[in-house]
């Protein structure tokens, strides 16, 4: 119910005919910058603080301008960027609009090769210089690299130290630019392997310049530099003389898709986004697969090449509850089954009647859950309606017949968020006030006193939103309970791999397990798990282990529910509170091809994973304990 900040959202496209063909079929050579803005519009979910492209003409002479950036800040940043970039059209005549030729040789951003980035911050720096595309510059083009990413490092000072090892000198301490600069000095040593080759072959001027432009391999650039990399990533790039690439984690933590026809080859974060921007099926668009790369020469040809060895794949398990397009088929799915596999627990919060009890959901993320949630009881009351017909014997009168066929499941639009209030919220004790406000409830929806209520969310992280408003506001209905559901389980630890919630405190599953260990005078638990997590805080990261396991270890997920209850329920509150949580079983049946489930279990797919938590933990306790 609390918004989380989130992977960001990349787009890259590679034309594969000259301007003028798409001038010619489409009406307008503008055909790749179209479609890079519907891309990068059809993924606006996935980024909202902020947006940039980078574009790369392939020919252009010497002197002249070949790569092109804009960026901006804000929620309207994609609009920006693209008004900029048409504000160098403005004063053209039609005649020269509808002239290929013309654009491909005078007009800045009419290339063939676009990259474009969605930004959610997850390290909680922000400005335009945060956002991507980060380019370096180089006289030498194909030594000229614009890069941008959905990713997460958790071993930026490995890379650092890596990079500052060899002489390089960085002006920023950002995984980004960090990256940039490790992946710009490989490219560099690329082109001067190439450069050395070609001398020696007898090639002078501009035919080294050429040759050298004809032949980068990025796949070693790409195999050198990301060895080393711990975390979740798809990074995108461009070079200066129109090479293309992007490279997925080896874990597959991150998604990223992509399409190939003889006009035009696109990637995108996800699946659904192609199909819509391009009018394809879903069969044609193909998932990059973990540790691979897709590359795209100057002369437009495609490549697979397998960069990194995949390790235990763990695609993220958010990605299908939460951050992705609902759009997506598979998703679709297994979002309903989440849903739908809650009904037992349901039952059970409810006493099983389900006659007084009224399902919704909130907010609009959890609406496919709830459908599935609706068709699980839809099928439970179809059993008791066959149940109870059979004990009716073999000729049911009509009267009889009619009446439990009229059993239906009440579903009604209980709470309706105020999305223009929201922006006026202020700090401090005013702002939980108008928190309060922040979501509508429909009066009457409810029979006040005899009805349960059951409220589906995709998921419980920090209770800020339902202590400060959804319980308080959903109590002025009367209801005889109220049941807040998770469509996913408890989460329990931070994530370091593109969603931002880092630190042990931001987590009402963690809380109320401390709480419970005061509570029961178990707080030497608590000593135990820090004394571990100090002891090696200075060991590699292969060989550290999840200490705060033991925190949750003494206690049931329901244990833990009921304490957070507490925790919650704002004072005054007259109907009864239960919050019931997927368990981790039906989160691996409703999603069993993404295993990456460290937000829960503590499974983290990546050593680096553990030595971030391992901080987090013991950052919390020295502020919180004295030990």
């Amino acid at each position: 119910m609390e918004p989380l900040k989130h992977e960001c959202g990349v787009a890259m496209i590679r034309l594969l005919k000259p301007l003028e063909y798409y001038q010619q079929k489409y009406g307008t050579w503008m055909y790749g910058l179209n479609k890079l803005y519907l891309l990068m519009e059809k993924q606006h979910n996935r980024g909202q603080e902020g947006a940039g492209l980078a574009c790369v003409k392939l020919e252009a002479a010497p002197g002249e301008e070949y790569m092109f950036r804009e960026r901006a800040l804000g929620t309207g940043a994609i609009t920006e960027i693209f008004n900029t970039v048409m504000e160098n059209f403005r004063d053209l005549s039609p005649e020269q609009l509808a002239d290929a030729g013309y654009a491909a040789r005078c007009l800045p951003f009419a290339g063939e090769v676009y990259m474009g980035h969605l930004r959610y911050s997850t390290t909680g720096k922000s400005g335009l210089s945060y956002v991507h595309p980060f380019l370096r510059r180089n006289n030498w083009r194909a030594k000229n690299l614009a890069i941008c990413g959905n990713f997460n490092l958790t071993n930026v000072d490995e890379v650092f130290q890596e990079i500052t090892a060899i002489g390089q000198h960085p002006r920023k301490y950002a995984d980004t630019y960090i990256m940039l600069e490790q992946l710009g000095h490989c490219l560099d040593r690329e082109v001067e392997r190439l450069y050395r080759k070609y001398k020696e072959e007898g090639l002078k001027g501009m035919e080294v310049t050429h040759a050298i432009e004809g032949h980068v391999d990025l796949s070693n650039v790409l195999k050198r530099s990301s060895q080393i990399w711990d975390g979740g990533y798809v990074i995108c790039g461009l070079t200066g003389s129109g090479e293309a690439f992007a490279v997925r984690d080896p874990w597959g933590i991150r998604p990223a898709f992509w399409y190939k026809d003889d006009e035009i080859i696109v990637l995108a974060s996800e699946r659904p986004v192609i199909q819509t921007v391009l009018n394809v099926s879903m069969d044609s668009v193909n998932e990059l697969q973990p540790g691979q790369s897709l590359l795209v020469n100057k002369e437009g040809k495609m490549r697979l090449v397998q960069i990194n060895k995949p390790k235990e794949v763990k695609p993220c398990s958010f990605e299908r509850i939460y951050f992705s397009r609902g759009s997506d088929a598979g998703i679709y799915r297994e979002r309903k089954q989440l849903g739908k596999q809650l009904v037992d627990s349901i039952l059970k919060a409810v006493d099983y009647d389900v006659k007084h009890t009224v399902f919704s959901f909130i907010p609009n993320t959890a609406e496919t859950a709830f459908y599935g949630m609706l068709e699980g009881f839809d099928n439970y009351l179809n059993e008791l309606k066959v149940k109870e017909i059979e004990t009716l014997g073999h000729h049911p009168d009509h009267e009889e017949l009619e009446k439990i066929l009229s059993w239906r499941i009440r579903s009604e639009k209980v709470a309706v968020k105020d999305i223009k209030l929201r922006t006026f919220i202020a700090e401090g004790n005013s702002r939980n006030d108008l928190a309060a406000h922040v979501y509508d409830i429909t009066y009457g929806s409810l029979q006040p006193g005899v009805d349960n209520l059951v409220i589906i969310d995709d998921s419980i992280v920090r209770g800020t939103t339902l202590r400060q408003s959804i319980i308080g506001i959903l109590d002025r209905l009367h209801p005889k309970k109220i049941v807040i559901v998770s469509s996913s389980p408890q989460v329990r630890y931070p994530d370091y791999y593109g969603i931002d919630m880092s630190k042990m405190s931001e987590f009402i599953a963690f809380r109320a397990a401390v709480e419970l260990l005061k509570e029961r005078e178990m707080k030497d638990i608590i000593a135990a798990a820090y004394r571990k997590s100090k002891a090696q805080e200075n060991l590699p990261k292969e060989q550290m282990v999840n200490y705060v396991k033991d925190i949750y270890a003494p206690f049931t997920a329901e244990e833990i529910s009921a304490k957070m209850v507490e925790m919650l329920t704002p004072a005054g509150t007259n109907a009864q509170v239960q919050i019931v949580f997927q368990t981790l079983e039906g989160l691996y049946a409703a999603c069993p091809d993404h295993a990456g489930d460290w937000y829960f279990s503590g499974n983290y797919p990546t050593p680096g994973g553990v030595k971030m938590l391992n901080k987090a933990f013991i950052d919390y306790i020295e502020q919180v304990y004295q030990f």
